[in-house]
C-alpha cells in the first residue's frame, strides 16, 4: 500500500516535471509556432525509439497515473474523516448515523443535511450527551430537569437506536461534530 503511494506521488512529480520541461522548451524556442518549427525538422531525424518513449509517457500519465489516484487510496479515505483517523467503532457509527440518523441532523462528517434536528457541527456535543439524547429522546417544551429537554428544535423519540449501535453513533458524533 505505501509502495504504490510512493509510486503515485513519483508519478505525480514526473507529470509535473514534463510539463514544465514541456513549456520551458516552448518558451525558449520563441512560443508555440517555433516549437512546432523546431520539432517539424526533428521529426525527419528522430527514430522509433523517440515514438515509443512518447506512448510509454502518454500511457503511464494519461492512463496510469489517473487509475492509481483513485483506486490508491481508497481504504486510507474511508477510514478517516476531515483528516481524523476512525477507529472501527467510530467507523460503525458513522454507517449507523447515515442510516438512522442524518435524515434529521446535519453533520458534515456523515455528509448529513437535516433540516428537523439540532445541527450537531454546531452544537458539538460530548459522548454522553448523544448517549442520552438516544436513550431519553428529547421533547420541547419538557418539565424542568426532565431527562428528555431538548438542546434544540424538533422531536426526536427515545429508543432509535440501542446498545452497540448507541456507543458507535455517539463516539462517532463526539468525536467528528464541528471539525470538518
Amino acid at each position: 500500500m505505501v509502495r504504490a503511494q510512493m509510486l503515485a506521488v513519483g508519478l505525480f512529480v514526473a507529470f509535473w516535471v514534463v510539463v514544465g520541461l514541456g513549456l520551458f522548451f516552448i518558451a525558449i524556442r520563441g512560443g508555440v509556432s517555433g516549437a512546432q518549427a523546431t520539432l517539424r525538422t526533428q521529426a525527419r531525424r528522430r527514430g522509433r525509439g523517440v515514438d515509443i518513449i512518447f506512448v510509454i509517457v502518454y500511457v503511464g500519465f494519461g492512463i496510469a497515473l489517473p487509475v492509481i489516484f483513485l483506486t490508491g487510496n481508497h481504504v486510507n479515505a474511508s477510514a478517516q474523516v476531515g483528516g481524523i483517523r476512525l477507529n472501527s467503532s467510530e467507523r460503525a457509527g458513522r454507517d449507523v448515523f447515515a442510516q438512522k440518523c442524518g435524515f434529521c441532523h446535519t453533520l458534515a462528517a456523515a455528509n448529513a443535511v437535516g433540516k428537523v434536528g439540532p445541527d450537531l457541527d454546531m452544537l458539538q456535543p460530548t459522548e454522553t450527551l448523544v448517549l442520552n439524547t438516544i436513550a431519553n429522546g428529547c421533547v420541547q417544551n419538557a418539565a424542568p430537569n426532565a431527562t428528555n429537554a431538548c438542546l434544540g428544535y424538533g422531536t426526536m423519540p427515545a429508543g432509535v437506536i440501542s446498545g452497540g449501535q448507541a456507543q458507535d453513533v455517539a463516539a462517532f458524533v463526539a468525536r467528528v461534530a464541528g471539525k470538518e
